[in-house]
């Protein structure tokens, strides 16, 4: 019960952060709502005020609004994903992008964005509509498999082979995606590169839906296995004589979290490194309990990537930085530091 205390606590305070950040970031912009906050005038819009100017409400509503729900969406979700590979895998260097997810995602976004005209008119019309996000999922989810058959063996992932197999994977993608960037028509390079350096400057309210029935699946799958992590940490004979069923563990984790990994890249392109910083700062909070952890990590993810986008959108106004940049040069110092530390325990 202490421990449950001691979550709820954390868990609230992490939650009212969040909240002031999106008032701060909604009432962040250029735009100028006449003396009135953004905060007024999303009221309005909810009240559903026939006196509200469109251009306020199209700015508040379908931009601001909605690009704050898409951060906190994707933050939590590439945040949630990371912690629950590192985890699987023991192993802090264990995230999305570092094994290669990232770069399987967007290379079959790419492919359906270059080449999806040619076959799309074939496909049932569902699917047409969604081929870059099911490309997406498909992308991240051969990337794990063949990350994890490649850096398993007897039960064990060797650590080395999970991060070669992730650095091959990016440079096979990135070969590719330079290919189809080379062959690729003007409306096509945009949405390319958009997808390389990442941006939730397309938040639509139907993605933010979508989204959020991956984030309820996928948490009501993910969120309770603190404990079962808890148990991978001792070692996979340890966890199965406690009673954890480990491989079907494995498939859950791999599962979910490439659908995570997918959707994201699908609707915001490569943002790399969330999945490494927030649980590198948990753990030094929490040490590996994986019960403070892995739900912490789902509202720190959305506080991190709302905080990055908001002055991605702000720092050079009223143009925009890709978050993607902002995310890397945030992750990479802690990268190094995670090395370093590596190293002084060899």
């Amino acid at each position: 019960m202490k421990t449950q205390s001691k979550l709820y606590f954390y868990m609230t305070i992490s939650t009212i952060l969040l909240a002031i950040l999106a008032v701060w970031s909604l009432n962040t912009g250029v735009y100028d709502f006449g003396g009135k906050s953004a905060f007024e005038v999303l009221g309005k819009v909810i009240q559903g005020d026939p006196g509200l100017a469109l251009s306020d409400k199209y700015v508040v509503w379908d931009v601001r609004a909605a690009r704050i729900i898409m951060a906190i969406f994707i933050g939590s979700m590439l945040s949630v994903s990371g912690t629950s590979l590192q985890g699987l895998f023991k192993n802090p260097l264990a995230t999305g992008d570092l094994i290669g997810l990232t770069s399987g995602a967007t290379l079959l976004a790419a492919i359906a964005i270059v080449l999806g005209g040619h076959f799309k008119e074939y496909l049932p019309e569902t699917v047409q509509f969604s081929l870059v996000g099911i490309s997406a999922f498909i992308g991240s989810f051969l990337s794990m498999m063949l990350v994890y058959r490649i850096s398993t063996s007897g039960g064990t992932t060797n650590v080395v082979m999970m991060l070669l197999t992730g650095v091959a994977i990016t440079a096979i993608g990135f070969s590719i995606t330079g290919f189809l960037i080379y062959v690729s028509k003007d409306e096509q390079l945009r949405d390319l590169t958009f997808w390389n350096l990442g941006s939730l400057a397309a938040a639509t309210w139907t993605k933010n839906i979508i989204l959020g029935i991956v984030l309820i699946i996928a948490y009501i799958i993910l969120l309770p296995k603190g404990k079962a992590l808890n148990a991978m940490m001792l070692g996979e004979k340890d966890a199965q004589h406690l009673g954890i069923n480990v491989e079907r563990l494995k498939k859950q984790i791999i599962i979910i979290v490439a659908l995570m990994v997918g959707s994201c890249v699908a609707f915001s392109g490569t943002i790399g490194f969330v999945g490494l910083i927030v649980p590198y700062i948990l753990r030094l909070l929490f040490k590996s309990n994986y019960v403070f952890i892995l739900p912490l990590s789902a509202v720190c993810g959305s506080i991190l990537l709302l905080t990055a986008d908001t002055f991605s959108r702000s720092i050079v106004a009223p143009s925009e930085l890709p978050i993607g940049i902002l995310t890397a040069l945030m992750g990479g110092p802690i990268f190094i530091a995670i090395l370093v530390k590596f190293k002084k325990s060899l």
